[in-house]
C-alpha cells in the first residue's frame, strides 16, 4: 500500500510509531517493540518509526560540561546544544534503534529531517508558553514542521523498508532545527493518513490512579480526554502528549494508541484490537 494515498479495501493501514530515547535503556521493552514492528511490516502494513532522544542528549550535554536549559519543559537549543542533538538523536539513538530492528528481522533505514529534506521546517519565533510567564520566549534553534517529503517515504515503503526518522528538521537554506519528537510523530502521521499512531510512553496508558495499573482507561474520545485533563484525572507528562495529539486525531489520523511497559505482542494488540492494551484515543 502507498503511504499518503487512499487505502484500498482490506489492505493494512499506515502505522506510525513514536518512540522516546528512554526506551533504549529498557532492553526487554525495546525487543518487544521491534518484534511487533517486524510482524506488522511482514504483514504488509507500511510502518514508519519516529524517535527522539532527550535523555541521551541531556546526558551528553552534562558530560561535555554544558548545562541543559529547559523552559516550561522545553529544551532551549543554542548552537552547542544543536550539535549535541545532531550527534545523539541523528547518530547514537537512530543507529541503536535501527540495529535493534535489524536484530528482530526488520529492514530499517535510518533518516533525519535534513535527509531529503524529509522534515521541512522553519525556525520557531518567540512565543508565550504556559508556565513560562507572560513574555514571549525564544527557544533558539527550535523548528516548527512545515511539510514532509512523502515521496522519499513512498520509495522506502515500496521496497519493504521501515523508515526510522530522527526528530530534526531543515529549511530550504539548509539550516537544521531541533523539533520535539511528539510533534514530528503527530504531524507525520496526519500527513500520511495513518490508521494508527502508536505513542510509546513510560506509562501503560492513561491511568486514573498513577500508582495502580489496574485503573487503565482503555478508550477515550477527544471530549472525554479533555474532560479527564480538566478534572485532574490525567496529570504530569501525559497532559502534553494528549494535547499534542488532539490536533491530528480525526484530521488525518484514525486513532492514537498510548502504550508503555511493553511486553511482546502489546503493539500488535494496540493496532489490531484498539483498547485491549494501553489507551486508545478516538475522535
Amino acid at each position: 500500500m502507498a503511504v499518503g494515498q487512499p487505502r484500498p479495501p482490506g489492505s493494512p493501514g499506515v502505522v506510525v510509531v513514536k518512540v522516546g530515547g528512554e526506551l533504549l535503556g529498557k532492553a526487554g521493552e525495546l525487543a518487544a517493540l521491534c518484534a511487533d514492528i517486524t510482524v506488522l511490516a511482514a504483514e504488509g502494513a507500511p510502518v514508519v518509526v519516529v524517535h527522539g532522544g532527550g535523555p541521551q542528549a541531556t546526558a551528553l550535554q552534562k558530560r561535555l560540561g554544558l548545562e541543559p536549559r529547559m523552559i516550561a519543559g522545553r529544551r532551549v537549543t543554542d548552537a552547542a546544544t544543536l550539535d549535541v542533538i545532531k550527534c545523539v538523536i541523528a547518530g547514537q539513538v537512530n543507529v541503536e534503534l535501527c540495529a535493534a530492528l535489524c536484530a528482530a528481522g526488520a529492514r530499517p533505514v535510518g533518516l533525519h529531517g535534513a535527509s531529503g529534506p524529509l522534515v521541512l521546517a522553519r525556525r520557531r519565533p518567540p512565543k508565550v508558553y504556559a508556565g513560562a510567564g507572560a513574555d514571549p520566549v525564544d527557544l533558539g534553534l527550535v523548528g516548527d514542521v512545515e511539510g514532509f517529503d512523502l515521496e522519499l517515504l513512498q520509495l522506502l515503503v515500496r521496497s519493504r523498508r521501515i523508515p526510522v526518522v530522527a526528530c530534526l528538521g531543515a529549511d530550504s537554506a539548509g539550516a537544521v532545527y531541533n523539533i520535539n519528537g511528539d510533534i514530528v510523530g503527530n504531524q507525520l502521521a496526519a500527513a500520511l493518513g495513518a490508521e494508527t499512531l502508536v505513542l510509546v510512553t513510560g506509562a501503560p496508558g492513561v491511568l486514573r490512579d498513577l500508582a495502580d495499573p489496574a485503573t487503565r482507561v482503555p478508550r477515550l474520545t477527544l471530549a472525554e480526554a479533555r474532560q479527564a485533563i480538566a478534572e485532574g484525572v490525567v496529570a504530569g507528562g501525559m497532559i502534553p502528549k494528549l494535547e499534542e495529539s488532539f490536533a491530528v486525531l480525526g484530521k488525518g489520523v484514525g486513532r492514537i494508541a498510548i502504550v508503555g511497559h511493553l511486553r511482546a505482542g502489546d503493539v500488535l494488540s494496540a493496532v489490531r484490537q484498539p483498547g485491549s492494551v494501553g489507551t486508545t484515543l478516538e475522535p
